[in-house]
């Protein structure tokens, strides 16, 4: 007899209940909070309560008599186990034959029909992607109401946690000096009003910061902003007596998260509204669409001010980010020396690995949380670039191969990011082949000079170019910018080398900092990724221009064990031993223990 998973079923069958009280004839439900945050709490984990699959990409559409759940080829086993016995059937993105949501509603949905989502979990391209594709069947959206709210009975609260103030000193400009900065840019779009959804740039703006998003030291929060007013909607119990001092001070009008909504349909726009479409999800656009139409003005969709201006770091936050990428390198390098000792000599799997590390970095002072969960991954494992070991799912790390670890934390004075592919026993000579390109080709981007005015786009194929030279690449950007103890993926700028069209590009800046990061991953066998984070500085003027290039952040010797100079030019040479007598200089000093001391000085030795 066939398994069936009848507590799912149970679920399902509820659900659909509440569809019909409401008239709602297909239910999609994402992966997403109300922000698009990179990571989901377990309040918005609707999908998988509906169908058993807790992937971190999915959509489950419902209907009467259907479930469906799609997501993309790093899931389908995974889906496939967890859904069985559910009904619920898995679509496969991007296969050939398998429908898109939107074809599929097209193709099923009757004319008169309603679809209904939570418009706040959905962004609004999305949301208007959908409106455009069923308006020839006259669907009707309901949007307004969380079906999850009546059915899943136990379901995890809204995350909540205290939020805390950091000193004008520690972010070296005010909140009201930010203002006044993101109120010139209102002047400039002639606009009177803006609406701000994105967390880490409220963050950023506010000199707040909370935890209600793993990682991500924001708190969920909206922003209204105008020449004369500052409104900011954040969870009541989330402001301590210091907070509210604080934004009584500087003037920030504190009203609760949930209000947002009744705040808009009830103020009175005095003129046009500035928004960032990308980041305003699909139910607070609609809400603004009407409430501008009411008022006779019109919306303006820009990107947020607050992304350039906080990409850009100011001088305190440069001098601060600099020391504490000195300390986590100087804490990573501690770790890489604990492995090569203790490897093959005591128990140790990819999850051991990492709370080892995670452990090692929660001693450093300021130590806030991780930037993200730490990626440790062994032989084969690392050519899956988001594979993510568990307890109870971790390959042994044995005296042989390597072992890549992606790992960073958000201190007081900056976030960091790093990835070291460290050799822990014999390996092949064409592994020694794609560890040396790759190394080459993240000294030759650091090392590199380009004008004012290139993006990343310009820039990327000086990390490409010693793999693209034995016909190698890798599936991924090489740099994504990184916030001041904020998210550590960040925009406006990134470093990659496919042209899109219509995508927008950032021009790289003095002040901006970026990951420089080539691999090799060859599946089945082994994955390799070098990391380090670079500031883009000034260089020099000439008749020609200006010109910038970038400075290392990051101190962690590179693993000699995989270096072969015959797949070398004397170019990389020179910059491997430039680099690694920085290294040596920079971190020794936080280095107390002598054997990790005559260690590193051995591992940073000239080649």
């Amino acid at each position: 007899m066939a398994y069936e998973n009848t507590e799912i079923k149970g679920r399902l069958a509820n659900l659909r209940k509440k569809m019909a009280e409401l008239s709602v004839d297909y239910y999609m439900m994402p992966t997403s909070d109300f922000h698009n945050s990179e990571y989901s709490a377990d309040f918005f984990k609707v999908r998988e309560y509906f169908c058993g699959f807790d992937g971190s990409n999915g959509t489950l559409v419902v209907s009467k008599d259907e479930a469906g759940m799609w997501t993309d080829g790093r899931y389908f086993i995974q889906a496939e186990n967890q859904m069985k016995g559910t009904d619920v059937a898995l679509f496969k993105m991007m296969n050939p034959g398998v429908p898109t949501i939107a074809e599929y509603l097209v193709k099923n949905m009757k004319s008169g029909q309603t679809l209904g989502f939570d418009g706040r979990v959905i962004s609004t391209s999305i949301g208007e992607d959908l409106e455009k594709k069923l308006s020839d069947k006259g669907v009707s959206f309901k949007i307004d109401k969380d079906l999850a709210e009546d059915v899943w009975t136990d379901r995890p609260e809204l995350p909540c946690h205290d939020m805390y103030v950091l000193s004008d000193e520690l972010c070296g400009k005010s909140f009201k000096e930010k203002l006044s900065d993101v109120r010139k840019k209102m002047e400039e779009y002639g606009t009177k009003a803006h609406l701000l959804s994105k967390l880490d740039d409220i963050m950023w703006l506010t000199n707040l910061r909370g935890n209600d998003v793993e990682c991500n030291p924001v708190a969920l929060s909206y922003a209204y902003i105008t020449m004369d007013q500052f409104v900011l909607f954040v969870q009541s119990k989330e402001v301590t007596t210091d907070v509210k001092d604080y934004c009584h001070k500087v003037g920030i009008e504190l009203k609760d998260y949930h209000e947002l909504t009744s705040f808009l349909e009830d103020i009175k726009f005095e003129g046009d509204v500035l928004y960032d479409k990308r980041n305003t999800n699909f139910l607070t656009y609609k809400t603004l669409l009407k409430k501008a139409a009411d008022c006779g003005v019109k919306l303006v969709d820009k990107y947020n001010p607050t992304e350039l201006m906080k990409a850009v770091k100011n001088e305190t936050e440069l001098k601060n980010i600099r020391e504490v990428y000195v300390k986590d390198s100087a804490k990573l390098t501690e770790f890489i020396y604990w492995v090569k000792q203790n490897v093959g000599k005591v128990p140790m799997t990819e999850y051991t690995a990492a709370m080892k590390l995670d452990g090692m970095r929660a001693e450093l002072p300021g130590f806030i949380e991780l930037s993200f969960p730490t990626i440790s991954a062994y032989n084969a494992n690392a050519a899956m670039a988001h594979y993510e070991a568990t307890e109870d799912n971790a390959a042994e790390v044995k005296a042989e191969g390597m072992l890549l670890v992606d790992s960073g934390a958000t201190y007081m004075g900056g976030t960091t990011d790093v990835t070291r592919t460290i050799v822990v026993g014999e390996i092949s000579d064409e592994i020694k082949k794609h560890y040396t390109a790759t190394v080459s080709g993240m000294l030759n981007l650091a090392a590199a000079s380009f004008m004012e005015g290139c993006t990343g786009r310009n820039v990327d194929t000086f990390a490409r170019a010693p793999l693209w030279n034995i016909g190698l690449d890798y599936n991924h950007g090489t740099g994504h910018g990184i916030g001041y103890m904020l998210n550590v993926h960040e925009g406006p700028h990134n470093i990659r080398w496919r042209f899109t069209k219509g995508a927008d590009e950032q021009a790289l800046l003095p002040g901006m900092i970026v990951s420089d990061e080539p691999g090799v991953y060859v599946e089945g066998s082994h994955g390799i990724r070098i990391e380090n984070i670079v500031e883009v500085v000034d260089r020099c003027k000439t008749e020609s221009g200006k010109f910038f290039g970038f400075e290392h952040l990051t101190y962690v010797p590179i693993d000699l064990e995989a270096i072969d100079k015959k797949y070398m030019d004397a170019k990389s040479v020179e910059q491997l031993n430039a680099y690694h007598k920085a290294v040596y200089k920079k971190i020794s000093p936080l280095i107390k223990d002598e054997a990790v001391l005559n260690w590193l000085k051995e591992a940073t030795r000239e080649i």
